[in-house]
């Protein structure tokens, strides 16, 4: 997955700019960033505190984490099954 140039905290800020009152197209302009992604930031992340995002950030890690060990655990169980089917 790539890793993007900006913390949780700048895009947090970067919204709040615009929630001030700047234009999108001059906050894309200053900060270097496509529309699109501003829109994707703002659905992501509007309305949300830097205690929030990090601690939305701390979720998705740890359920990535958990897909991979189910992930796991079913391709032993697949394995598991196949060897024990063969034998018998």
């Amino acid at each position: 997955m790539k890793r993007s140039r900006f913390t949780e905290e700048q895009i947090i800020a970067i919204l709040r700019e615009q929630e001030a009152g700047v234009p999108v197209a001059d906050l894309c302009r200053k900060h270097g960033l496509s529309s699109p992604t501003f829109y994707k930031w703002k659905a992501k992340y509007g309305g949300l505190d830097v205690s929030e995002a990090r601690r939305l950030k701390a979720l998705e890690d740890e359920n990535a984490k958990l897909k991979r060990m189910l992930a796991d655990a079913m391709l032993d169980n697949v394995a598991l099954k196949d060897l024990l089917g063969k034998k018998w």
